[in-house]
Parts: structure tokens; C-alpha cells; sequence
């Protein structure tokens, strides 16, 4: 994927997130429980990659292809056969 974060900044409900194409994506904290309890201080400490966000204290990895898909945090959850 060749689209990338450019920026990254916090509301009190909302991660928005500057795309390289022009984009931005507003995601619900919610989705991202880490971020949700973290810190404003400790979200300000994201680091930019080409392919998503990395916060190193949190423990919290967010690929772009996944927000841009409208995935949230998929830590703990397993898929079910049928």
C-alpha cells in the first residue's frame, strides 16, 4: 500500500489520522482500548511508519490498510468455524 499517516492527533473520543493521499480518517478510541486508557501524554508518543502507527509504551501496533478498512483493535479476537 502506498498510502501512508502523515499525522496523527487526539480528541477527546476520536484518533484522526492524516493520510498522504488528502484523506483523514476519524476512528473512535473506542476501537483501541490502549489508546482509549493511555495518557494524552503517552498518545502524543506515536511513531509514523509506511505502513501504520507504532506506539513503543503502549504496546499498541495500527496498520493503515487496517483503519482505512474500518478495522478496530483485533488483539484477543479468534474467527469461529462453522
Amino acid at each position: 500500500m502506498s498510502i501512508s499517516a502523515t499525522k496523527v492527533r487526539f480528541d477527546e473520543h476520536t484518533m484522526w489520522v492524516d493520510l498522504s493521499d488528502g484523506r483523514t480518517l476519524g476512528v473512535p478510541l473506542a476501537w483501541f482500548p490502549r489508546l482509549l486508557n493511555a495518557s494524552p501524554a503517552a498518545r502524543e508518543k506515536v511513531e509514523l511508519s509506511r505502513v501504520g502507527l507504532h506506539w513503543e509504551d503502549l504496546d499498541e501496533d495500527i496498520s493503515i490498510a487496517g483503519l482505512i478498512a474500518g478495522r478496530g483493535d483485533m488483539t484477543g479476537q479468534t474467527e469461529h468455524a462453522a
